[in-house]
Order: C-alpha cells, then structure tokens, then sequence
C-alpha cells in the first residue's frame, strides 16, 4: 500500500486526485493540503510514503515546502513528485536541486499518474529522465536563469571511484538502470550499488539531485 499526501492550493485539482487515488487499490490519501505550510505539517504528522506536490502555491511555495519537509523527515524521507503545468520551468527545477524525485505534467492521464507514483515510491528510477533531462539542460546553460549567489556550491565528484563517476554520467544522461547495465557489461544489482554509494557520498536525496549535480559540476553539459 502506497500512502499519498496531495498538495495542491486548487481544490477541484486536489479533490480529482484525491478521487483517483481512492478509488484504486494499493493507495491511501493520507491527507491532503492547500499550501506548502499545511504540507510540511502534515508530512511530519502523517509520514507518507509519496507526496504529490503542486509547485506554485501562495504563500509557501511546493520548492520550500519540499526542502523542509525532506530536512525535518525523522526517518524514511517521502518521495516527492512535483505537480507542473509546463514541462520547461524554472520552478521545478529549483525543486529538483531541493530534493524532489520527479516531475508530472498536470495534464497527464490518470495511468501515467499512477504509473509515476509508483516510480517514485520504487526509489530505483527517475520517472520520465528524458523530460527532466531537458529541463536541466535549459536552465544550466548560460544565458539560462543564473542560481542565486547565496546557493550552495555542488559537492566535489572527486570522492567519487571512476565506476561511481561513470555510472552518475550515464545516469544524467536519462539512462535506466538495465541500460547502464547493458552499456558497462555489469548487473543492474550492481548500477543500483553504485548509484546508491554516490548519492551517500554526495549526501544527496534522490536520483533527480544527482541528475542536478551533474551538469551543475561539468560531469555532463548541455547537448553534449
């Protein structure tokens, strides 16, 4: 059983969701909020395993409440899948650097919903990385939206074994897990291993920061 916490400040948009979710077996809405800070407080009280976090909200936005929500997690952090309108927005991938594991279009079928909440709560696969390749691609090219001065510095890829290196490459790149497998001759026990080892290393949450920390460190670039 997958536990699902929707965010969403629409209320027809969140009560869609929450209908959806309800009415197909193997997941529970565990609550549901309208701003980022309802978000975090009910991630705290209700610990779910996935939240589907709309991004633009006013007051606390979905990137904020994401950053507190996954500092202040006891435990198991929950696996935040971000609701968007455009594919191509600066927002989404401020909440992919704070942590998020993915991104959905708004528009999307009730199908590729699920199918993504499932992804996500899985922990081994990026859902749709050729989308999420892309938008990182837009905004880490120069004359794209410049970080903030203030923002912290990614971590050095020098910890890292030249496998490690290789495997976060390629992992950047929107490969799968049996891809990578298949390009390195090696199982996909072992591309999880090793991906695994470079996020602890990186001190990082989610396969979609170490997409991030990627490009912003030159491992990969832009159409390269």
């Amino acid at each position: 059983m997958t536990r699902v916490l929707v965010v969403d400040d629409q209320f027809l948009i969140r009560a869609g969701l929450v209908g959806l979710l309800d009415a197909v077996p193997g997941f529970e809405v565990v609550g549901e909020a309208g701003d980022g800070e309802e978000a975090v407080r009910l991630a705290a009280e209700t610990r779910p395993d996935v939240i589907l976090m709309d991004i633009r909200m006013p007051g606390m936005g979905g990137i904020e409440a994401t950053e507190r929500i996954l500092a202040e997690a006891a435990s198991q952090p929950p696996r935040v899948l971000v609701l968007t309108t455009f594919d191509l927005d600066e927002y989404v991938y401020g909440a992919l650097r704070a942590g998020a594991a993915g991104f959905l279009l708004k528009d999307s079928g009730p199908e590729r919903l699920l199918a993504a909440i499932t992804a996500v709560d899985g922990g081994d696969a990026l859902f749709a990385p050729s989308v999420t390749r892309r938008l990182v691609e837009a905004f880490t090219r120069p004359q794209a939206l410049a970080a903030p001065e203030s923002a912290e510095q990614p971590p050095d890829l020098g910890v890292l074994t030249a496998r490690e290196t290789e495997v976060l490459r390629l992992t950047a790149r929107g490969l799968s897990n049996v891809e990578i497998a298949d390009r390195l001759y090696i199982s996909e026990a072992t591309v999880k291993t090793h991906l695994n080892r470079t996020m602890t290393k990186l001190e990082l949450g989610s396969r979609a920061q170490a997409v991030v920390v990627a490009y912003e460190t030159g491992l990969v670039t832009p159409g390269g």
